[in-house]
């Protein structure tokens, strides 16, 4: 398991954002909230707000095969049982690609530090996807 020490230091903040978007009465509505994070990294983020959020069900993924490891680490390490096994997922591909996710079914769409360091097409791919995945009312979230 990677341990990165910014995703140590913003979870908490994040969290208490991300709390707001899935209060009941707020953006995502009331029973079980389908997550997808785009670029989970290590999955210290995912594992922790899945904890936290236990009305969500945390899809991670990432385009980088060690990354899908740590992410399934740290969902084990952590007991988290609504975090799902991570997938890969190339962001600039189209939303087609991405895991069988069908259009506006996500309550929630998170990406928390990838768009300052990807390439552009991945930051429109981000966009395009959401502009499908979502449903009506759906929030992407995204941070860094």
């Amino acid at each position: 398991m990677q341990a990165p020490a910014a995703a140590e230091r913003n979870k908490g903040p994040i969290l208490a954002v991300l709390r707001e978007c899935v209060a009941p009465g707020g953006h995502a509505g009331p029973g079980v909230l389908r997550v997808l994070e785009v670029g989970a990294g290590a999955g210290l983020h995912a594992a922790h707000f899945a904890r936290a959020l236990p009305q969500t069900r945390w899809q991670p993924s990432d385009i980088d095969p060690r990354a899908l490891r740590s992410i399934a680490a740290y969902a084990e390490a952590m007991q988290v049982p609504n975090v799902l096994p991570p997938i890969l997922l190339d962001v600039s591909q189209g939303w087609e690609t991405w895991g069988g996710t069908q259009p506006a079914t996500l309550d929630l769409l998170v990406s928390i530090n990838m768009m300052h360091i990807a390439e552009l097409r991945c930051t429109e791919g981000l966009f395009k996807g959401a502009g499908v995945l979502l449903k009506p009312g759906g929030v992407l979230f995204t941070y860094g």
